[in-house]
């Protein structure tokens, strides 16, 4: 191992220990821990301080991650307190974790994957404060996704089955949060694949052209006049291209096609319509957006709450230009999009809103225990939400209020909420929920305990620090709650608790044999809760 660490010491950033059987013994973990540290100031993780759980492959999967994730947080970490310093805050720095809770600088260092999903996790303490809702359902609608989540008992509900980081499940205990290609600045298409409606949304997200405008007027505008006056508009009018910084190896990665029609948009935004090139351009257009080095700007939701007076921050004779344009691109079938742009743009809406209905009524029946069956586009919640009246009635909605967060809450969600037959809550500061959770949160901290019978007469505490046997389970209960209790409160206080609170909680697995009630192993869990200090 000596060998091995002075081979790797110039090539790793941490280390991850995990031992198959740790949480129930982590001796052999802790004594590669310290044979790590006595060589090298690398940062060291295990698996039993992640997790309490079983399922070795997956404790190991997420002592990985965190492993990875130190040095990332710890320069994000280290910047902020610098720029703390430097204007005289002496404040101590909390992190959000992924269940809402409020952690030490020096903690999430050391478990950043704990952080996971701790934004959507702050916007839903955030939402429980700003409301006194304690029971609801969250939307958190941006420009790019929404965020749905359930806030349960007034705190977040967790991912039971632990937070998903690039498709791999792990043992993060985060909010459980479903994301949606879905905002005020998704990108407004026809419909092609469908007798129903014309208009879909999503899930690219694009600049809406009023905005683009703000920064670009000669140039949109310009376009938008010179692109009315044809006697037919094409399919990429009322579109521009906008070129982003790009890194060197960005551009190395590049084909010749995709590099040619970069460098036609690289001295800045371009309408779509003069960029040379064949019928291949759009899906090359496509591709640059995927590589990160251009973003599209087109008529979107955001456009239409302009058009339809919801909306005026920015340019709305762009936005209405835009629509006009749309309004009349045909489809394969020949059919305008609208007669007109005010019709369009409450057709976008419309769209929204529904869309915004569907993802909501498949969140919720995912936390009811439906998940992966797609049913918000079953026929008859389409006859629900559409208000369809014959010899059956069918009704469908939530039995519970719906927080409508970000900054167009209000613009959408009343009449989302009116659709699913829910009551809206939209707080006054809907647009800055994240920051107020973060600022209301609680330091939270949980210590798990298991205590198990491998013998008859002998029942065994599994604690972080190593096994110890009883002979009384009572005495084994009571020693597992003190250790328990005890780190609890200890690492609350390490995770920057003014003062702590702990709450014990007990559950006890039996099975009946021969009619007799046979132990098998209880769980033994302290949940240490108080308020961050205030002061360094």
């Amino acid at each position: 191992l000596d060998r091995r660490l002075d081979d790797l010491a110039g090539s790793v950033s941490g280390f991850a220990v995990a031992g198959h059987f740790a949480i129930r013994n982590p001796e052999h973990e802790i004594a590669v821990r310290e044979r790590i540290r006595s060589g090298c100031d690398l940062p060291v993780t295990c698996s039993h301080e992640l997790s309490a759980k079983l399922d070795g492959p997956r404790r190991a999967l997420t002592c990985l991650l965190n492993a990875r994730l130190i040095s990332l947080l710890s320069g994000l970490t280290q910047a902020t307190q610098s720029y703390l310093q430097a204007r005289g805050i002496a404040a101590p720095l909390m992190v959000v974790r992924g269940d809402g809770a409020l952690i030490s600088v020096d903690l999430a260092n050391a478990r950043p994957v704990e952080t996971i999903l701790s934004g959507p996790a702050a916007s839903l303490v955030g939402a429980a404060y700003l409301t006194g809702q304690d029971d609801a359902v969250v939307a958190d609608i941006g420009g790019t996704t929404t965020d749905i989540a359930v806030l349960q008992g007034g705190k977040p509900r967790i991912d039971e089955a632990g937070a998903t980081v690039g498709g791999w499940r792990t043992m993060v205990e985060a909010v459980a949060m479903r994301t949606f290609g879905l905002g005020g600045d998704s990108e407004v298409a026809l419909n092609e694949d469908s007798d129903g409606a014309p208009i879909k949304l999503g899930p690219r997200r694009v600049v809406p052209l009023s905005l683009l405008a703000l920064d670009c007027p000669d140039l949109v505008h310009d376009a938008l006049a010179r692109q009315s006056r044809a006697e037919s508009p094409g399919r990429r009018n009322s579109r521009f291209v906008v070129p982003l910084r790009a890194s060197a190896a960005q551009l190395a990665g590049l084909t010749p096609g995709e590099r040619d029609l970069y460098d036609q948009a690289v001295a800045g935004p371009v309408a779509a319509d003069k960029l040379a090139g064949g019928t291949y351009r759009d899906a090359v257009l496509t591709r640059l957006v995927a590589k990160g080095v251009v973003l599209i700007s087109a008529l979107t939701a955001s456009d239409a709450a302009h058009v339809v007076g919801r909306y005026e921050a920015w340019d709305l004779r762009a936005a209405h230009d835009g629509a006009v344009l749309f309004a009349r691109t045909r489809d394969r079938m020949g059919r305008a999009a609208a007669p007109d742009a005010e019709t369009l743009c409450r057709r976008i809406l419309a769209a929204l809103v529904r869309r915004s209905a569907e993802v909501l009524l498949d969140s919720a029946f995912a936390a009811d225990g439906y998940a992966g069956m797609d049913l918000s586009r079953h026929v008859l919640s389409a006859a629900a939400l559409e208000r369809r009246r014959g010899l059956v009635r069918i009704d469908l909605g939530l039995n519970a209020p719906l927080i409508g967060l970000g900054a167009s809450a209000a613009t959408y969600y009343p009449e989302v909420a009116s659709l699913l037959g829910a009551h809206a809550v939209v707080p006054e500061h809907a647009d800055v929920a994240n920051a107020v959770g973060a600022v209301v949160g609680q330091v939270r901290v949980t210590a798990q305990i298991t205590v198990s019978q491998p013998d008859e007469n002998r029942f065994r505490v599994h604690d972080a620090d190593g096994p110890g046997d009883f002979t009384q389970l009572d005495q084994a209960i009571a020693y597992a709650e003190q250790r328990a209790a005890d780190r609890a409160r200890a690492e609350a206080t390490a995770a920057g608790a003014a003062s702590v609170e702990v709450r014990l909680s007990r559950r006890d697995k039996t099975a009946t044999v021969e009619g007799r009630e046979i132990f098998i192993e209880s769980q033994i869990e302290a949940v240490a809760a108080g308020r961050p200090r205030i002061g360094a």
